[in-house]
């Protein structure tokens, strides 16, 4: 990769300004080559609109929801609750990357058609709740407003090159997410739906994925420490939705998201793929950075395995009570 901005040796001489001015070709690169293999598609395709039917309020006719009118199973139904108010804070997540990333430029090319594609997910996911009766729409409102009343800010926001490394994992967790939660779904119209979301997901996460390797040839020790940072202290971006710690118990004990998966399937793949602990050349903090990464790695690595013994073992009662 030639880039036209010169390797500056000194973290301290990077700002964010600057970085954004070095990755900008990288950035241009990276949005044709999303546009070219990024497809279009109808969220109102994937939706069963036959399945419809009124809801009481303004109709007579309205019919009450009942969750026995769905064939979402139940932590299907967590999961997707807690997907669809994830993607409802986009105006939020608009207002962070559009302030850190700007509006002009490949920049903000791509801050707008991320928000248009990541628009989709929202819509196509709530008129399937809704017309498949899979949750309880009071619910779903009020969980909406409070956590939308409550705004969002997010944990890098200090920071380009932070956001950048976080967005490369959340991305990727976030299409995991979807994508355990159709297979655990039990209805394979919602399996397929956000298989579809999912695809948009995945690439997305490429997108920052090949950033975040940029940033690594220019800035290799500040990167390295934000990717580090990212890391250990990673959360969901719908941690403050009302309910949420309950909710992901739930999810975790239903393998839609736990340890081993976040371990498994989001941070190793992005970290092999960068090749994070093969990286030289670090200056004292970067290195400090590199074995701290590897370290807390293995750390997780151990709470997995302590999850999946736990996990098995519940499986090993429900198994001998008849309940699976």
């Amino acid at each position: 990769m030639t880039l036209t901005t010169p390797h500056l040796g000194n973290s301290q001489e990077w700002t964010d300004a600057r970085l954004l001015y070095a990755l900008e070709e990288v950035v241009e690169k990276e949005l044709n080559r999303h546009l070219k293999v990024a497809k279009d598609w109808m969220p109102h395709e994937y939706v069963p609109w036959s399945d419809g039917r009124n809801f009481p309020g303004f109709f007579e006719d309205g019919e009450a929801w009942e969750k026995e009118q769905s064939k979402v199973t139940e932590i299907g139904r967590t999961a997707l609750v807690v997907n669809l108010l994830t993607e409802d804070n986009l105006p939020s997540y608009h207002h962070e990357i559009a302030t850190l990333f700007g509006r002009d430029g490949a920049w903000g090319t791509w801050v707008h058609r991320w928000t248009a594609e990541e628009g989709r997910h929202g819509i196509v996911m709530r008129d399937y709740l809704l017309a498949s009766r899979a949750v309880d729409p009071d619910k779903l409102e009020a969980f909406r407003m409070a956590h939308m009343s409550e705004g969002f800010e997010s944990d890098n926001r200090h920071s380009m090159l932070h956001s950048v490394a976080y967005v490369a994992f959340q991305e990727l967790a976030t299409r995991i997410s979807h994508r355990n939660t159709g297979h655990q779904s039990g209805d394979p119209v919602c399996d397929r739906m956000l298989a579809r979301i999912a695809t948009d997901e995945n690439l997305h996460m490429i997108f920052y994925r090949n950033l975040l390797k940029a940033a690594f040839e220019i800035a290799p020790d500040l990167t390295m420490q934000a990717v580090r940072d990212v890391v250990v202290n990673f959360r969901m971006p719908g941690h403050s939705i009302p309910g949420f710690e309950r909710a992901a118990a739930q999810m975790a004990i239903g393998e839609v998201y736990n340890l081993r998966i976040h371990h498994d399937d989001v941070l190793q793949p992005v970290l092999r793929f960068l090749k994070i602990m093969e990286i030289d050349g670090l200056g004292p903090e970067g290195h400090k950075a590199q074995e701290e990464l590897g370290m807390f790695m293995n750390g997780l690595d151990a709470e997995a395995r302590t999850f999946d013994e736990r996990l098995a073992a519940r499986k090993a009662r429900m198994a001998a009570r008849g309940r699976v």
